[in-house]
Protein backbone atom coordinates (compact mmCIF):
# COMPACT_ATOMS: atom_id res chain seq x y z
CA UNK A 1 0.00 0.00 0.00
CA UNK A 2 1.10 3.76 -0.81
CA UNK A 3 0.59 6.26 2.02
CA UNK A 4 1.55 9.67 1.18
CA UNK A 5 2.70 12.13 4.29
CA UNK A 6 3.16 15.97 4.55
CA UNK A 7 5.96 17.22 6.65
CA UNK A 8 4.85 20.97 7.39
CA UNK A 9 7.88 23.15 8.54
CA UNK A 10 7.72 25.36 11.44
CA UNK A 11 3.63 27.44 11.65
CA UNK A 12 4.35 31.20 12.26
CA UNK A 13 1.91 33.04 13.75
CA UNK A 14 -1.48 34.15 12.30
CA UNK A 15 -0.11 34.48 8.94
CA UNK A 16 1.04 30.71 8.96
CA UNK A 17 -2.51 29.83 10.48
CA UNK A 18 -4.39 31.34 8.27
CA UNK A 19 -3.00 29.91 5.06
CA UNK A 20 -3.42 26.68 6.47
CA UNK A 21 -7.14 27.03 6.99
CA UNK A 22 -7.21 28.94 3.46
CA UNK A 23 -5.37 25.87 1.84
CA UNK A 24 -4.54 22.57 3.66
CA UNK A 25 -7.74 20.38 3.02
CA UNK A 26 -7.71 21.53 -0.28
CA UNK A 27 -4.59 20.41 -0.46
CA UNK A 28 -5.02 17.16 1.17
CA UNK A 29 -7.71 16.55 -1.20
CA UNK A 30 -6.15 16.88 -4.56
CA UNK A 31 -2.61 15.25 -3.70
CA UNK A 32 -4.37 12.48 -1.26
CA UNK A 33 -2.21 12.87 1.59
CA UNK A 34 -2.99 10.05 4.45
CA UNK A 35 -0.97 12.21 6.80
CA UNK A 36 -0.52 15.97 7.96
CA UNK A 37 2.64 16.50 10.29
CA UNK A 38 3.45 20.15 11.33
CA UNK A 39 6.08 22.12 13.70
CA UNK A 40 4.02 24.30 15.70
CA UNK A 41 6.33 25.52 17.91
CA UNK A 42 6.06 29.49 16.50
CA UNK A 43 2.39 29.33 16.11
CA UNK A 44 1.34 31.58 18.62
CA UNK A 45 2.14 35.19 18.78
CA UNK A 46 5.96 33.76 17.16
CA UNK A 47 6.28 31.42 19.67
CA UNK A 48 4.76 28.64 21.94
CA UNK A 49 1.78 26.81 21.55
CA UNK A 50 -1.35 27.49 22.85
CA UNK A 51 -4.22 25.10 23.77
CA UNK A 52 -6.92 27.31 21.58
CA UNK A 53 -4.08 27.15 18.51
CA UNK A 54 -3.88 23.58 19.02
CA UNK A 55 -7.80 23.25 18.77
CA UNK A 56 -7.74 25.12 15.30
CA UNK A 57 -4.72 23.38 13.95
CA UNK A 58 -6.32 19.74 14.33
CA UNK A 59 -9.69 21.26 12.53
CA UNK A 60 -7.23 23.19 9.93
CA UNK A 61 -6.20 19.49 9.00
CA UNK A 62 -3.14 18.56 10.77
CA UNK A 63 -3.12 15.42 12.76
CA UNK A 64 0.34 15.10 14.35
CA UNK A 65 2.42 18.13 15.88
CA UNK A 66 5.84 18.65 16.35
CA UNK A 67 7.59 21.27 19.04
CA UNK A 68 11.07 22.08 19.62
CA UNK A 69 12.79 24.28 22.19
CA UNK A 70 10.05 26.63 22.26
CA UNK A 71 7.50 23.48 23.51
CA UNK A 72 6.96 25.35 27.03
CA UNK A 73 7.24 28.75 25.94
CA UNK A 74 3.25 29.04 26.36
CA UNK A 75 3.05 27.39 29.90
CA UNK A 76 -0.88 26.58 29.38
CA UNK A 77 0.06 23.70 26.48
CA UNK A 78 1.64 21.92 29.02
CA UNK A 79 -1.72 19.92 29.96
CA UNK A 80 -2.19 19.41 26.62
CA UNK A 81 1.41 17.80 25.87
CA UNK A 82 0.66 15.48 28.85
CA UNK A 83 -2.90 14.26 28.30
CA UNK A 84 -3.18 14.22 24.34
CA UNK A 85 -2.03 11.51 21.97
CA UNK A 86 -1.14 13.37 18.91
CA UNK A 87 1.55 16.36 19.70
CA UNK A 88 4.96 15.43 20.83
CA UNK A 89 8.09 17.58 22.33
CA UNK A 90 11.73 16.31 21.62
CA UNK A 91 12.08 13.12 23.05
CA UNK A 92 16.02 13.98 24.22
CA UNK A 93 14.81 16.40 26.88
CA UNK A 94 14.65 15.67 30.39
CA UNK A 95 12.52 12.67 30.94
CA UNK A 96 10.85 14.33 33.73
CA UNK A 97 9.84 17.01 30.71
CA UNK A 98 6.24 16.85 30.40
CA UNK A 99 5.21 15.84 27.22
CA UNK A 100 5.43 12.72 25.23
CA UNK A 101 8.10 10.91 23.37
CA UNK A 102 5.86 9.83 19.88
CA UNK A 103 2.56 9.92 19.10
CA UNK A 104 0.62 7.79 16.67
CA UNK A 105 -1.75 8.28 14.13
CA UNK A 106 -4.25 5.59 12.23
CA UNK A 107 -4.51 6.35 8.74
CA UNK A 108 -8.23 5.94 6.97
CA UNK A 109 -6.12 3.44 5.27
CA UNK A 110 -5.24 1.70 7.99
CA UNK A 111 -1.32 1.85 8.26
CA UNK A 112 -0.38 3.87 11.87
CA UNK A 113 1.91 6.29 11.66
CA UNK A 114 4.04 7.32 14.23
CA UNK A 115 5.91 10.40 14.59
CA UNK A 116 8.86 11.20 17.39
CA UNK A 117 10.98 14.79 17.57
CA UNK A 118 14.45 15.20 18.66
CA UNK A 119 16.35 18.86 19.50
CA UNK A 120 19.53 19.48 18.20
CA UNK A 121 22.77 20.00 20.77
CA UNK A 122 24.96 22.53 18.64
CA UNK A 123 23.90 26.13 19.25
CA UNK A 124 21.09 25.53 20.81
CA UNK A 125 20.21 24.49 24.59
CA UNK A 126 21.73 21.69 26.73
CA UNK A 127 19.87 18.29 25.68
CA UNK A 128 19.92 14.89 26.28
CA UNK A 129 21.90 12.58 23.31
CA UNK A 130 19.18 12.70 20.78
CA UNK A 131 21.18 9.30 19.07
CA UNK A 132 20.47 7.81 22.63
CA UNK A 133 16.56 8.64 22.51
CA UNK A 134 15.88 8.01 19.15
CA UNK A 135 16.87 4.43 20.08
CA UNK A 136 14.68 4.40 22.69
CA UNK A 137 11.58 5.36 20.89
CA UNK A 138 12.52 3.25 17.90
CA UNK A 139 12.20 0.10 20.21
CA UNK A 140 9.10 1.40 21.86
CA UNK A 141 7.56 1.77 18.41
CA UNK A 142 8.70 -1.11 16.47
CA UNK A 143 5.23 -3.13 17.01
CA UNK A 144 3.40 -0.11 17.30
CA UNK A 145 3.15 1.57 14.07
CA UNK A 146 3.73 0.77 10.44
CA UNK A 147 5.85 4.02 9.41
CA UNK A 148 7.86 6.20 11.40
CA UNK A 149 8.67 9.90 11.13
CA UNK A 150 11.46 11.86 12.90
CA UNK A 151 11.45 15.90 12.98
CA UNK A 152 15.27 16.63 13.72
CA UNK A 153 14.51 20.31 15.15
CA UNK A 154 18.14 21.38 15.13
CA UNK A 155 20.16 24.71 14.00
CA UNK A 156 23.65 23.06 12.53
CA UNK A 157 23.02 21.52 9.05
CA UNK A 158 25.73 18.55 9.92
CA UNK A 159 23.56 17.48 12.56
CA UNK A 160 20.83 17.38 10.65
CA UNK A 161 22.51 15.10 8.24
CA UNK A 162 23.79 13.04 10.32
CA UNK A 163 21.19 12.31 11.84
CA UNK A 164 19.26 11.39 8.50
CA UNK A 165 22.32 9.15 7.78
CA UNK A 166 21.84 7.71 11.23
CA UNK A 167 18.08 6.71 10.63
CA UNK A 168 18.32 5.77 7.24
CA UNK A 169 16.21 2.54 7.10
CA UNK A 170 14.74 2.60 10.25
CA UNK A 171 12.45 6.01 9.79
CA UNK A 172 10.87 6.41 6.40
CA UNK A 173 11.17 9.88 6.58
CA UNK A 174 13.57 12.85 8.20
CA UNK A 175 12.70 16.56 8.38
CA UNK A 176 14.49 18.99 10.07
CA UNK A 177 12.68 22.14 11.19
CA UNK A 178 13.55 25.24 13.27
CA UNK A 179 15.70 27.34 10.55
CA UNK A 180 12.64 28.24 8.91
CA UNK A 181 14.92 28.53 5.35
CA UNK A 182 13.95 25.78 2.71
CA UNK A 183 17.06 23.79 1.57
CA UNK A 184 17.16 22.14 -1.57
CA UNK A 185 18.54 18.45 -0.74
CA UNK A 186 15.36 16.10 -0.43
CA UNK A 187 16.68 13.17 -1.35
CA UNK A 188 16.02 9.14 -0.51
CA UNK A 189 18.93 7.80 1.26
CA UNK A 190 20.30 4.56 0.48
CA UNK A 191 18.37 2.34 3.03
CA UNK A 192 14.76 4.24 1.77
CA UNK A 193 14.42 6.80 4.11
CA UNK A 194 13.32 10.35 2.76
CA UNK A 195 15.31 13.23 4.03
CA UNK A 196 14.85 17.15 3.61
CA UNK A 197 17.61 19.48 6.07
CA UNK A 198 14.87 21.68 6.21
CA UNK A 199 11.22 21.59 5.33
CA UNK A 200 10.82 25.59 5.61
CA UNK A 201 8.82 27.83 7.28
CA UNK A 202 5.05 28.51 6.67
CA UNK A 203 4.31 31.41 7.51
CA UNK A 204 5.29 34.98 6.12
CA UNK A 205 8.64 35.58 4.67
CA UNK A 206 8.63 39.21 3.74
CA UNK A 207 10.95 39.94 7.32
CA UNK A 208 13.73 37.83 9.20
CA UNK A 209 12.77 33.82 9.29
CA UNK A 210 9.04 34.83 9.87
CA UNK A 211 9.59 38.40 12.06
CA UNK A 212 9.73 42.71 10.83
CA UNK A 213 13.10 43.03 9.54
CA UNK A 214 13.58 46.16 11.42
CA UNK A 215 14.37 45.19 14.98
CA UNK A 216 15.92 42.19 14.03
CA UNK A 217 17.93 44.29 11.84
CA UNK A 218 18.22 46.86 15.43
CA UNK A 219 18.99 43.70 17.50
CA UNK A 220 22.32 42.18 15.15
CA UNK A 221 23.18 45.76 14.65
CA UNK A 222 23.08 47.06 18.80
CA UNK A 223 23.25 44.00 20.59
CA UNK A 224 20.55 45.30 22.70
CA UNK A 225 16.82 43.49 23.46
CA UNK A 226 13.94 44.44 21.39
CA UNK A 227 10.86 42.35 20.40
CA UNK A 228 10.58 40.41 17.13
CA UNK A 229 6.73 40.80 15.79
CA UNK A 230 5.55 38.45 13.11
CA UNK A 231 5.84 39.63 9.98
CA UNK A 232 2.55 40.03 7.57
CA UNK A 233 3.59 39.66 3.78
CA UNK A 234 4.58 37.16 1.28
CA UNK A 235 2.67 34.26 3.29
CA UNK A 236 3.87 30.69 2.05
CA UNK A 237 3.02 27.07 3.13
CA UNK A 238 6.30 25.11 2.68
CA UNK A 239 5.68 21.50 3.39
CA UNK A 240 7.43 17.94 2.23
CA UNK A 241 5.51 15.16 0.44
CA UNK A 242 6.30 11.63 0.59
CA UNK A 243 4.59 8.30 -1.14
CA UNK A 244 6.27 5.57 1.20
CA UNK A 245 5.47 1.91 0.76
CA UNK A 246 3.99 0.05 3.76
CA UNK A 247 5.32 -3.37 2.98
CA UNK A 248 8.62 -1.86 2.82
CA UNK A 249 8.83 1.09 4.90
CA UNK A 250 10.88 2.59 2.13
CA UNK A 251 10.05 6.10 0.79
CA UNK A 252 9.41 5.91 -2.81
CA UNK A 253 8.52 9.40 -4.03
CA UNK A 254 9.50 13.07 -2.18
CA UNK A 255 8.61 16.61 -3.49
CA UNK A 256 8.65 19.90 -1.88
CA UNK A 257 5.81 22.17 -1.80
CA UNK A 258 5.55 25.66 -1.71
CA UNK A 259 1.82 27.35 -2.05
CA UNK A 260 2.11 31.23 -2.16
CA UNK A 261 -1.50 32.95 -0.50
CA UNK A 262 -2.48 36.30 -2.27
CA UNK A 263 -2.71 38.80 0.33
CA UNK A 264 -1.79 40.03 3.22
CA UNK A 265 -2.51 40.70 7.31
CA UNK A 266 -1.59 42.10 10.62
CA UNK A 267 -0.02 39.66 12.52
CA UNK A 268 -2.08 38.99 16.05
CA UNK A 269 -5.32 38.33 17.10
CA UNK A 270 -7.04 37.28 20.57
CA UNK A 271 -5.49 34.01 20.61
CA UNK A 272 -1.92 34.92 19.90
CA UNK A 273 -0.86 37.23 22.58
CA UNK A 274 1.52 39.59 22.50
CA UNK A 275 4.99 39.80 20.37
CA UNK A 276 8.14 38.11 22.64
CA UNK A 277 9.21 40.66 25.11
CA UNK A 278 12.89 40.26 24.07
CA UNK A 279 14.23 39.27 20.75
CA UNK A 280 14.14 35.53 20.46
CA UNK A 281 13.53 33.17 17.43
Amino acid sequence: MKINILCIGDIVGKPGRRILADKLHELVKQRDIDCVIANAENVAGGSGLTKQIYDKLLKYGVNLITLGDHAYRKREIIETLEKADNIVRPANLSPAAAGKDWAIYKTQKGPAIAVSALIGRIFMKPADCPYAAIDKVMGQLSRQADIVVVDMHAEATSEKIAMGYYLDSRASIVFGTHTHVTTADERILPGGTAYITDVGMTGPHDGVLGRKAENVIKSFRTAMPFPFEVATGDIRLNGFLVTVDTFTKRAEKIERLCLKADYTETPYDSDDGKPEPLSSF
